[in-house]
């Protein structure tokens, strides 16, 4: 059985927890064994926030350790390159959210915001995918819901079928947002056609 481990990370309040969670829902519905880890930092502040998700047949550690991560999937592009140093050498896949979040320090002229991200990307693995996530997921009904859209893309490269997504997603979202997140998430799965 294969293993796969994936980061998920972002700014706090772009879903990355909700994300992270039904990651490791399906893998468990689908017979994996799963760890997973978060660090909030200042998540409720705007805060860098990563979440570590480990799925294999018998997994001890819920932490990946540097250089073995398979996939990056990042909500914001600046935090996609804090991140990197986590990806194997071997064709490692880095799926971004096309979304800058301005830093305070950038704001103040105390910084500058990264420049040539996917250039720099790109020199890493030649897996990579931008996606416009909060765009598409506006134009289908809630932009907040832009964290389902990337894992749709996700699971794309995931051997849990749809069905299993979908059960995990009706299981932890509020009801009222179901059928937006649904179409989000299904989106997200045509983004490779």
């Amino acid at each position: 059985m294969k293993e796969f481990n994936i980061i998920i990370c972002g700014v706090g309040g772009q879903g990355i927890l909700l994300a992270s969670e039904i990651l490791a829902l399906t893998a468990m519905e689908s017979g994996f064994d799963v760890k997973k880890s978060e660090v909030h930092g200042m998540s409720q502040r705007g805060g860098s926030v990563i979440s570590h998700i480990r799925i294999g047949e018998k997994v001890y550690s819920p932490l990946i350790e540097k250089g073995r991560c398979d996939f990056l999937i990042s909500f914001e592009k600046a935090e996609t390159l804090r991140w990197v140093h986590y990806l194997k050498k071997d064709n490692p896949v880095i799926i971004v959210n096309d979304f800058k979040i301005i830093p305070p320090f950038v704001s103040l002229g105390l910084d500058q915001y990264p420049q040539n991200i996917e250039e720099n990307l790109k020199n890493i693995t030649k897996n990579v995918y931008f996606v416009p996530a909060i765009e598409i997921a506006q134009k289908i009904g809630e932009s907040r819901s832009a964290n389902i859209l990337m894992l749709g893309l996700l699971s794309r490269f995931l051997p849990f079928e749809e069905k299993t997504w979908e059960k995990v997603i009706k299981e932890n979202v509020p009801a009222y947002t179901l059928d937006v997140n649904l179409k989000t998430f299904k989106e997200g799965r045509t983004l490779l056609d």
